[in-house]
């Protein structure tokens, strides 16, 4: 089998098990090209190698990829949620659809937490006062303005508990924060974290953060509603996917000072609009440009992933799990 590489797999051992599985990999990685392949240029790829299977990162897999290439014995994606291919079609043409759970759950774990301290220890402004060399003689000056919160003993809630939100909730248990979260298709084995609804979980957390896909249910979600439950001195925090939440909704609540601030990695435009830049701008709001996820390691995560998935599949798997692979990933992007 023939397989074109187009997601990033610089891991050196990961590359060379990946070869061992398949007769041959061409290896032409997105990245030197400067932006995911889009329909035009991936058809045009596949034709041009002649192969037999593709394994992606952001590349824009549509109906009209898939159904010009119905002869791909799998397509793989290295990301969470498979949310670049047309998954109804490649299931239309049986084609098996696999994709790497948790693979940055590490890295958005650790910003979250540490944005979310960087806003409560006053830490921007306070590099901004310094670097603005306004310490004068009082010593106590940047002592008394730039005073902030500890993480610990805080009730932090989870809008969402897969893979991301279940990595950071373990992580924040050493503070120790006390975790609630909210998340109608999981119950979590563990009974110190405890699930709620969303209005407790909007009312009596310090911190809450959104964890959540885009799906129909999903879409503008977090509103008013939920907002305006918030304590005055909460931070929100968003390194999901924007448009769950209503953003005139949050931007309101911000400009009114209703809460502390909030924590914003993702935006309804990429690059932004006019209304995400008054986020962005925003004097309590720590920005980040989508990099929550965006470690060297994640690739290395995604690709062994990938090729564990693909060993068990091809080598080790069963053709019951065969027939079950597009039909478990389609409800996990649908419902988790």
């Amino acid at each position: 089998m023939k397989v074109l590489l187009t997601a990033p797999y610089e891991n050196e051992k990961a590359l060379r098990e990946l070869e061992g599985l398949f007769d041959e990999i061409i290896y032409r990685s997105w990245k030197p090209h400067g932006r995911a392949y889009n329909p035009t240029e991936l058809k045009a790829l596949l034709k041009e190698t002649k192969a037999d299977a593709l394994i992606s990162e952001h590349d824009e897999i549509t109906a009209d990829v898939l159904r010009a290439n119905p002869h791909l014995k799998f397509v793989g994606i290295c990301r969470g949620t498979p949310s670049n291919i047309d998954l109804a079609v490649a299931t239309e043409l049986g084609i098996p659809v696999f994709n790497t759970p948790a693979r940055n759950a590490q890295a958005v774990a650790e910003m979250f937490i540490a944005n979310v301290i960087t806003l409560m220890r006053n830490t921007m402004p306070a590099i901004d006062w310094l670097e603005g060399k306004n310490w004068g003689e009082g010593a106590h000056t940047s002592y008394l303005q730039f005073k902030g919160n500890e993480l610990a003993g805080k009730k932090v809630g989870m809008v969402g508990f897969g893979a991301v939100g279940q990595y950071t909730a373990r992580m924040l248990l050493s503070f120790p924060t006390e975790i609630l979260y909210y998340d109608p298709y999981y119950e979590d084995p563990n009974p110190v974290f405890k699930k709620v609804e969303l209005d407790e979980l909007f009312s009596v957390c310090d911190v809450v953060g959104i964890h959540l896909p885009v799906t129909a249910e999903t879409k503008g979600m977090i509103d008013r509603k939920y907002l305006s439950l918030l304590k005055k001195n909460a931070i929100f925090v968003n390194t999901a996917r924007a448009t769950v939440v209503n953003r005139e909704d949050l931007l309101e609540l911000l400009e009114t000072e209703q809460i502390r601030g909030a924590v914003l990695d993702v935006f309804y435009h990429e690059p932004p609009d006019e209304i995400d830049y008054k986020m962005i701008h925003h004097r309590n709001v720590l920005a980040t440009p989508h990099i929550a996820g965006a470690t060297h390691e994640v690739e290395d995560h995604h690709a062994f992933i990938m090729n564990n998935n693909l060993r068990a599949f091809f080598h080790e798997g069963d053709k019951t799990i065969k027939q079950l692979v597009n039909k478990a990933v389609l409800e996990k992007q649908t419902t988790n």
